[in-house]
């Protein structure tokens, strides 16, 4: 795929595990102790995910129909979202640390293969840092966490994906030209942020991004397909 891999970077929710449904409880779980009437139903946090960014996404839906809930609020907006949002992450935690969440099909080996290459491993992702603690600590342990020599998370960043920020983060921290990486990504923001930083992008679909434009990317396949298509056999 290309002429020498010297990195994985990994997106997180979708890719390493279908997290969506997982988040989207949480969030609904906390607006209901918050005392709001709020549902995100299916169909709708697929169009929410549209927007990077958890407290992003709040402040879209209290801004823009269905939510159209600016008037009715007389909090300080900026404060009432970073709350509601760090309790919607202390759910998602508990959640994840119960075993609702497991990784994909493939990325177990793959992550084990890539240590094993002496390939360097990095996450590039949107979510918050504690998100990626706790699925990585659930799923894999908490000192496989220390296997991947970056960590790059939305709130380091000055604009989520679609922008190529997290990503040129990522590849920064491990000094890694972007010609020398693959990029492995589950939504059209993600592959989007990807390419633009120069990376080639292997997409695997997930359960609300299938409908996604992958155009843009240069692979797309299964998770448990990766290890193959680079060539590992």
């Amino acid at each position: 795929m290309i002429d020498q891999l010297d990195a994985l970077i990994f997106d997180v929710d979708g890719t390493l595990a279908e997290t969506e449904e997982a988040h989207r409880l949480a969030f609904n779980e906390a607006f209901a102790e918050a005392g709001l009437d709020w549902d995100w139903t299916p169909d709708l946090y697929r169009e929410l995910l549209k927007v990077t960014g958890g407290k992003e996404r709040i402040a879209w839906f209290l801004a823009y129909p269905p939510g159209n809930l600016l008037e009715g609020l007389d909090a300080d907006i900026d404060l009432f979202i970073r709350r509601l949002h760090g309790r919607k992450t202390e759910l998602y935690a508990s959640r994840v640390a119960a075993g609702a969440v497991a990784l994909r099909p493939g990325i177990e080996p793959l992550i084990r293969e890539a240590r094993r290459r002496r390939i360097q491993l990095a996450i590039a992702t949107t979510t918050s840092r504690p998100n990626v603690e706790a699925l990585i600590g659930a799923a894999l342990g908490r000192e496989i966490l220390g296997w991947f020599d970056a960590v790059a998370c939305g709130d380091m960043a000055a604009l989520k994906k679609p922008a190529p920020d997290v990503y040129d983060l990522a590849l920064a921290a491990l000094g890694v030209p972007a010609a020398r990486a693959v990029a492995i990504e589950d939504s059209w923001n993600g592959v989007r942020a990807a390419k633009a930083a120069g990376l080639t992008v292997i997409a695997t679909p997930s359960l609300y991004s299938a409908n996604d434009d992958f155009t843009e990317a240069d692979l797309v396949c299964e998770p448990h397909q990766i290890a193959l298509r680079l060539g590992w056999s």
